[in-house]
């Protein structure tokens, strides 16, 4: 799994969403609208429309939701369908409240509102009215009346459904990118899961997350009847004689195509999958997506989940930092107190950073230790007494963690925090929280050092800094790299290959000695990296660029590992995304097709790991070459694709040969599928025991 897009997709997710807020607003001490973070997407607005809307729907305030509608979304009102079903239900919830005053309100709603509506709406329409009007003599609490259905609250939450979908495809105000790909994930989990007979280690997780509910489809707009649906002009086209066969063909395949895809994408009927389609005018994606956005998440659990994950990565501060944030200057005088009273000096192994014994560097902050002593004075005396107590070398001593950090960070130039602030889903009317804090918050979480040792040592792997890395997790657990022996490998690689690529020849056979050679020795397995590695020493100088190697995986691995050790454990997202995309992989082996919508979610791209170092360098080393063969194919090609006398080339007939036989085949695979009602992978298999005859499976079966 590559972290670093799933890490893109959270980060566009809490933006999106605006759950998060940069450091730089929080400091305004008086916050305001320009504090807030700038969401230029009309998509959010748009989505935060249709969250009041449902939300009054839900509520019963079917008034306050006509009254959005005719500010922001006009056009919904003007289908008299929509219109009348939204006054019935205000009619039902003036009756609701019970009071004399609204039982007179609900009567001239009646007059005035839900008659004339019922009248232009549909040919049902007047007959819903007439039966609406046993609503005055019936209770809302009888449940053998014959309008129990309408008194039922459920329909609140159904027409809110509906107002949601219609309302999300007209404006086109979908969900983040993430939220989509998590339920479209989930969905195939659980399908998976249930085809196989297996159960899944994430299901509690899954079936918190994603309901079974879902929101009622869109009904096409009125006007869209005006025009053949989409499938009738395509017929159309295919019963004209004037239309090229071959393209018509073509073009009545591909909606047949389409509408099995997402049929079984988002476990729709054919018809359900057809009516989809029309209602986005045969666009498949846009239909994918309107049907996605139906399926309920259940936020609260997916903010969560969203949050822990971001804690996790280092996308925002964790809950300690959000407290302390604003006083990081005290934090760090506690911080450096704890690093000189353990009683032991730093050592960086390195003379360049000998002087953090007197200057202590964090988060950009440059602290001196004169400076530090002047200003707390007896407090530093009464306070080492106490810490120099607990000191030791082990990952959950506190002292041992925070001079760690001190060193760690040492490393990287001391770079600004420019994580962002847990903010949460807040109303958007209301007004951001003043994000000061109390200045008498001193205290250093070693939860919180934990995080941040991990992510440090994290970030000094991706940066290359690996020795370093290497360095500072010996220095404070001995036995870790005895426990990891495969992961001390290729950061020893790493090492190597860095060494290589600056021309010191003789240090990197140090390391090979010293390191590679008997950890290979005893794992196996890894004496073929180890050879492969090894002749990169015979390379070329200057093809053997240590610089942009794939480092994020290896950083990644090392992260999980030494928080493992700390007692942090891994994001439960990372488990679902991890499970999910697994399920997803074997499914489609399944079907025995590709996903056509993994593109769009960017499910590939969460598969597309690379950790092959030595391939990585054999690839830029022969890019050039790469280049020059494509050019000299392409060049081929071009030359034979046309004949001297402008007539097709035997390549282009043997390309239209191949195309109409997989459009073909392809036929009988739908075929199959519409008459049996068969998955794809089951229509394939019967084919091909008929030599992929579709007329010989179906009269087999049926006789």
């Amino acid at each position: 799994m590559d972290w670093e897009a799933l890490d893109a997709l959270i980060i566009d997710f809490v933006t999106s969403e605006n759950l998060v807020v940069e450091e730089d607003a929080c400091a305004n001490s008086s916050p305001s609208p320009s504090s807030s973070p700038c969401i230029s997407s009309s998509s959010y607005h748009a989505r935060l429309i249709i969250r009041r809307i449902r939300n009054s729907i839900e509520s019963g305030d079917i008034q306050n939701a006509i009254d959005t509608l005719s500010s922001h979304a006009p056009f919904v009102l003007d289908d008299h369908r929509i219109l009348f079903r939204l006054q019935k239900q205000k009619f039902i919830e003036l009756l609701r409240k019970g009071r004399h005053d609204d039982r007179v309100a609900a009567i001239h709603c009646l007059r005035t509102c839900v008659a004339p509506s019922a009248l232009d709406a549909y040919p049902e329409a007047y007959e819903e009215f007439k039966h609406l009007l046993l609503a005055l003599i019936y209770d809302k609490d009888d449940q053998t009346s014959p309008v129990s259905n309408e008194w039922a609250e459920k329909r609140r939450y159904e027409m809110a459904g509906l107002m949601s979908s219609v309302l999300r495809a007209s404006l086109q105000a979908y969900d983040p990118l993430f939220s989509m790909t998590l339920r479209y994930l989930i969905s195939i989990h659980k399908g998976f899961c249930f085809h196989q007979g297996i159960s899944s280690a994430v299901s509690d997780l899954t079936h918190r997350l994603l309901l079974e509910e879902r929101d009622p489809p869109a009904t096409p707009l009125e006007s869209m009847y005006e025009a053949p649906p989409f499938d009738e002009v395509t017929w159309q086209l295919a019963s004209c004689s004037s239309c090229n066969t071959h393209f018509t063909d073509i073009l009545i395949i591909k909606y047949q195509v389409d509408i099995q895809a997402l049929a079984h994408a988002v476990e729709l009927t054919r018809q359900g999958a057809v009516d989809s389609m029309k209602f986005a005018k045969g666009d498949l994606f846009q239909a994918f997506q309107n049907e996605l956005c139906r399926m309920q998440l259940d936020v609260s659990v997916l903010d969560e989940l969203v949050k822990e994950y971001c804690i996790y990565r280092g996308i925002v501060d964790s809950e300690m930092q959000m407290i302390t944030g604003p006083v990081k200057r005290n934090q760090f005088e506690v911080a450096h107190r704890l690093s000189r009273d353990c009683s032991a000096e730093i050592d960086l192994n390195t003379s360049q950073h000998s002087d953090v014994e007197d200057y202590c560097m964090l988060d950009g902050a440059l602290v001196n230790d004169a400076e530090m002593s002047s200003k707390e004075g007896g407090e530093v005396g009464s306070e080492r007494t106490n810490v120099s107590e607990d000191c030791s070398n082990s990952w959950s001593n506190k002292c041992e963690n925070t001079r760690a950090l001190v060193r760690i960070r040492s490393h990287m130039n001391c770079e600004s925090n420019k994580r962002k602030r847990w903010r949460g889903r807040i109303d958007e009317t209301d007004r951001l929280p003043d994000p000061s804090f109390s200045k008498s918050e001193t205290g250093i979480n070693p939860l919180e050092n934990k995080y941040e040792i991990a992510l440090a040592l994290k970030e000094l792997v991706s940066r290359g800094m690996v020795a370093e890395a290497v360095n500072e997790i010996s220095t404070m657990d001995p036995d870790f790299f005895t426990q990891n022996p495969v992961l001390h490998f290729h950061l020893k690689q790493v090492e190597f290959l860095k060494l290589v690529s600056a021309g010191d020849h003789n240090g990197a056979l140090k390391v090979a000695c010293s390191h590679l050679g008997p950890l290979a020795a005893n794992d196996q397995s890894l004496l073929k990296t180890l050879k492969e590695t090894l002749v990169v020493l015979l390379q070329p100088d200057g093809n053997t660029t240590g610089k942009d190697l794939p480092l994020n995986d290896l950083a990644n691995t090392l992260q999980v590992s030494v928080g493992n050790r700390l007692g942090i454990e891994e994001p439960q997202l990372m488990k679902i995304i991890r499970a999910t995309l697994h399920s997803h992989t074997e499914w489609f082996k399944l079907q025995m097709c590709k996903d056509r919508f993994s593109n769009l979610l960017k499910i590939d791209s969460l598969k597309e790991v690379n950790t092959d170092l030595i391939g990585a360098i054999k690839s830029r080393s022969n890019k050039e070459n790469n280049a020059n063969l494509s050019s000299q194919l392409t060049t081929t090609s071009s030359s034979t694709m046309t004949s001297e006398d402008g007539g097709s080339s035997s390549l282009m007939m043997t390309t239209q040969t191949s195309s109409r036989e997989a459009l073909w085949e392809e036929s009988a695979i739908l075929k199959v599928m519409e008459f049996l009602a068969l998955s794809r992978s089951d229509a394939i298999q019967l084919l091909s025991q008929y030599n992929g005859n579709a007329e010989a499976v179906i009269q087999q079966l049926f006789g």
